[in-house]
């Protein structure tokens, strides 16, 4: 039996149990072997979760002393609200760990702390494959109709 799932901020001790669990969201992605992160892009997210000038954030789901998923989310300023807007920007559960309500209590704790700093609005974006996340997020979100637009130089 297992103690209960702990949803908490991400600790400078974290980064090697961190570390497998970015490496799969970014996998998930098609970020891996020729196309990974660049490895001080890593490290640049890495540090501004500690960099209290940042704000970028980090909780972890931990049982037994395992790390089982990550969260990272930013608040920015919005032209369409005067408080800011929480962008929930990397969501991932290990796979063994999927099904169990790890996701849900990760996305809950971004809505309490996007909450406790008075913000009224947490979005984010995924991939139209994430069959099994869109499952979820459809559960404890509204999905707004919109389709995203990029461009890298």
């Amino acid at each position: 039996m297992h103690n209960p799932v702990l949803i908490r901020p991400i600790q400078p001790t974290d980064l090697r149990a961190w570390r497998p669990l970015w490496d799969g969201y970014n996998a998930f992605y098609g970020r891996q072997g020729d196309t990974s992160l660049a490895p001080e892009i890593t490290a640049a997210t890495w540090q501004r979760f500690f960099d209290p000038n940042e704000p970028v954030f980090a909780l972890v789901a931990e049982e037994d002393g395992k790390l089982l998923g990550l969260t990272h989310y930013l608040f920015h300023r919005s032209t369409t609200r005067i408080e800011l807007t929480c962008y929930l920007q990397d969501l991932f559960t290990e796979p063994a760990a999927r099904g169990r309500g790890v996701g849900r209590l990760l996305i809950e704790a971004v809505y309490q702390a996007a909450q406790a700093a008075g913000i009224k609005r947490v979005y984010w974006q995924t991939h139209v494959t994430n069959e099994a996340g869109r499952l979820l997020y459809d559960k404890v979100a509204k999905h707004a109709g919109f389709i995203v637009y990029g461009h890298d130089f």
